[in-house]
């Protein structure tokens, strides 16, 4: 099988949250990626955001692959009706297969578990680990504290300004997503992602 010309990996909350606005624009970004023919790799459920990004892809005509650990298969409601759903035996392997097969990585509003995922993949950024771009989709002002946050950080001198400036910061699905798929340069080869 042929790779896709782009793969996004796209980190979400297994919760709908409480504004509409959040799950709009999941499924507007499926359908861009779909639309494009493009493929979206997440974290495997079909319940919150992760469903809606999932379901609009598929719905437009792009490939899907899920990664779920086995304890949340139940949890989150993994998604069966996936291109490839792959239940794997810990987080670890989860992130890391996530990560290998992605060009460019985007969060949505989430929980812990999505800011984890931005922090980690972030982090093996700064570290060299990969340089591929990393998005925020800041709908209805949902990051503006964490934002806020990491300015302090680079205020107080725990992170330089351009480790900041590496993550993209858009407000709408497409833009963002053309713009990430715009500065992607990664080979279609795998990178040790994650492997300190």
């Amino acid at each position: 099988m042929n790779k896709p010309a782009f793969s996004l990996c796209v980190y979400c909350g297994s919760r709908p949250g409480t504004r509409p606005a959040y799950a709009a624009a999941a499924r507007a970004l499926g359908q861009a990626i779909g639309e494009r023919a493009w493929q979206l790799v997440y974290g495997g459920g079909r319940v919150g955001l992760m469903g809606e990004v999932a379901d609009a892809t598929l719905a437009s005509g792009g490939r899907v692959v899920g990664v779920i650990p086995e304890t949340l298969m139940q949890r989150e409601v993994g998604h069966r009706g996936l291109n490839e759903l792959h239940v794997v035996p810990t987080m670890h392997l989860r992130k890391q297969m996530m990560a290998e097969r992605a060009d460019a990585f985007i969060a949505l509003p989430g929980g812990i578990g999505t800011l984890e995922e931005l922090y980690e993949v972030w982090t093996w950024r700064q570290l060299g680990y990969h340089d591929q771009p990393i998005g925020l989709l800041n709908i209805e002002g949902y990051f503006d504290p964490l934002l806020q946050f990491m300015q302090r950080a680079v205020d107080e001198g725990f992170l330089s300004a351009q480790q900041l400036a590496v993550v993209e910061v858009g407000t709408e699905p497409t833009e963002l997503l053309l713009r990430l798929a715009a500065l992607s340069t990664r080979s279609h080869g795998h990178d040790d992602f994650g492997r300190v």
